[in-house]
């Protein structure tokens, strides 16, 4: 006598439209998103440009501030920019991708290197303010710097350093062991190694890196005013140890006026800001292409 076996119940299939309901449904939702916020950005591109459009003129870049609010410029404002940033990078970029290497290619992997990394993690993550307290502390009061440009350069080194070396180091994991491999086969040292095949091949992440961490540090203002980054400089900056202002601080300054006419000047400083933000971009977006067509 055999055991009958039990009829396999058969499973219910799903119609073609509604197994894939759920993916259209997460892209159109995720296309709805980012519609609002295109939508966001271009009302308030709109509303800064209509206000701000009328007082760009050769006049108000080339100007010192005033009280008149007809004849203020942001010459200070705008040197003063370029002069802090240029100086942030040439402080943070060696840091960052340097100490992204040894974490990377010497640091062997253990209790230390994740403790290491959960901390750089969290630097990222920390509010602009603590790093222009530490700045205010630390290179102002200790250091003797002042109120100067090395100053406010340091502390926005400080600020960016976290996430350019973090994706620095995500650069340099994309990089194939093999390429390391061949290099080693060939007889190459892992310093030669690092610096003629890892570096050029990683380069084009590491300059995305850069460009997200110069782009936060240009438009930054709460640490600047904390280390005591001046609203009113009628001069140009002149050296390392010179007072200081940055656009962002000429923008504050005037948007804190109740008059009419500065709020129109500081929506021509955001302007201003904008393309110097997307003229930096774009020279650095050049050149991680072209690297990376060489790369290839």
């Amino acid at each position: 006598m055999t055991d009958a076996s039990p009829a396999a119940v058969p499973t219910p299939v799903r119609p073609p439209f509604l197994r894939h309901s759920g993916d259209r449904l997460l892209g159109l939702f995720g296309l709805l998103v980012m519609l609002l916020a295109l939508a966001a950005l271009a009302a308030l591109l709109f509303d800064i440009t209509r206000d701000g459009i009328g007082r760009l003129s050769w006049q108000f870049l080339t100007s010192y501030p005033s009280r008149r609010a007809a004849e203020a410029g942001i010459l200070p404002a705008l040197a003063g920019s370029v002069y802090v940033i240029g100086i942030t990078a040439l402080i943070a970029v060696p840091l960052g991708v340097g100490a992204a290497v040894y974490l990377e290619e010497y640091e062997a992997q253990g209790r230390l290197s994740r403790l290491i990394e959960i901390n750089i993690a969290n630097l990222a993550g920390v509010p602009s303010i603590i790093y222009g307290l530490l700045g205010l502390g630390l290179f102002v009061r200790i250091f003797g710097m002042g109120r100067s440009v090395l100053a406010g350069s340091c502390t926005l080194a400080l600020l960016v350093l976290p996430t350019v070396i973090i994706s620095t180091r995500e650069a340099l994991r994309a990089v194939p062991k093999s390429l390391r491999e061949g290099s080693y086969a060939l007889g190459a040292t892992k310093w030669q190694t690092i610096q003629h095949q890892v570096l050029p091949a990683a380069l084009p992440g590491v300059l995305t890196g850069l460009i997200l961490a110069l782009s936060r540090a240009i438009g930054e203002t709460a640490p600047l005013i904390t280390i005591g980054a001046l609203t009113y400089v009628p001069f140009l900056p002149d050296g390392l140890w010179s007072p200081f202002t940055v656009l962002p601080i000429q923008i504050f300054n005037w948007v804190s006026r109740p008059q009419a006419a500065f709020a129109e000047n500081a929506a021509a400083g955001i302007l201003v800001l904008l393309v110097l933000l997307l003229a930096m971009n774009a020279v650095a977006i050049v050149v991680r292409d072209r690297f990376q067509r060489r790369a290839q």
